[in-house]
């Protein structure tokens, strides 16, 4: 198993504050002070989770003590009838056979949370567990929701919104098929280690047909973090790494071929966004970004502010 090393907070912590400094500085006086949401994306085992505790602990903390919570991507995913209806009403598309991909969230359960929060009305702050129905996963009893904004505490100022699909942007069909295209070309390429080449380009476009809706919660980020791997690729082992502790903790869990065919389902998003969330997903010099491009052993290589 690779050594995780962290080192991001060092650059993340800063950055933050900055922008949060520079938020309160626009909306000094006010009563209400608008909601402060944090974008945090990394493919699986990235060392998002990690990132995540470190900064809202930091932020919950003296001297700062800014009431903060956290919403997962993974928290979001439709319960498991709705899942299994997507799945059959597209029972030739693989990539939606089972949660992940865009399109299998719960997107007017994520705009009602975002909302709820913004407002400083009392919110539940869903759950999910991926252990229901043998691994396929079912949305968590809402009375066990966290409750937030209720009058026992003080009322959320940050959110920090996590996931691995956190900040993509659709391309539109014409900038997909371009993308497919060349990887079907490369498929005659014995080095081509790519999945979105083995997939209908109309199976993709569904995807990104879905992606549109997911703006509306991107648009409404403050801050985008990106832990960004050198090589996409790494996010095999990353995963692999978590099966086997899950596994040694557990005594059980899914085979190495298991992990490899769940990493599959998702890698096609991953030639298809990645370049966009390198590229600044608020637009050219916003300074809103921060990009960590991380080695293998999850070692901070390059810093870059978009």
């Amino acid at each position: 198993m690779s050594e995780v090393i962290d080192d991001k907070a060092q650059y993340v912590l800063p950055f933050i504050l900055e922008r949060l400094h520079a938020h309160q500085e626009r909306h000094m006086g006010e009563k209400n002070p608008p909601l402060f949401i944090i974008g945090m994306n990394g493919v699986q085992g990235a060392g998002k989770t990690t990132m995540v505790t470190i900064l809202a602990k930091t932020l919950r903390s003296p001297p700062y003590s800014l009431p903060t919570t956290v919403l997962s991507v993974d928290d979001l995913y439709l319960p498991h009838e709705r899942q299994k209806y997507l799945a059959a009403l597209h029972a030739s598309n693989p990539l939606v056979q089972h949660r992940g991909q865009p399109s299998t969230h719960d997107l007017r359960l994520a705009l009602s949370v975002f909302s709820s929060l913004r407002d400083v009305q009392e919110t539940k702050i869903p759950q999910y567990d991926k252990s229901k129905f043998n691994g396929q996963g079912d949305r968590v009893d809402e009375s066990e929701w966290e409750i937030v904004n209720d009058d026992l505490h003080r009322k959320i100022r940050v959110l920090i919104f996590e996931g691995w699909c956190v900040g993509f942007r659709p391309l539109g069909e014409d900038r997909v098929r371009v993308k497919w295209e060349k990887a079907r070309a490369q498929m005659t390429d014995s080095k081509y280690r790519g999945r979105l080449g083995y997939n209908r380009l109309e199976d993709v476009v569904l995807i990104d047909e879905a992606l549109k809706q997911y703006n509306a919660l991107t648009d409404q980020f403050d801050a985008m973090i990106h832990i960004d791997a050198e090589d996409p690729l790494y996010v095999y082992d990353w995963r692999l790494d978590q099966e086997i502790a899950l596994r040694a903790a557990k005594g059980s869990g899914m085979t190495d071929e298991e992990v490899h065919k769940f990493v599959d389902g998702y890698y096609p998003a991953y030639e298809l966004y990645t370049d966009v969330l390198r590229a600044g997903i608020f637009g050219p010099d916003s300074g809103r970004q921060l990009r960590l491009i991380i080695d293998k052993n999850r070692k901070v290589k390059d810093v870059i502010r978009l």
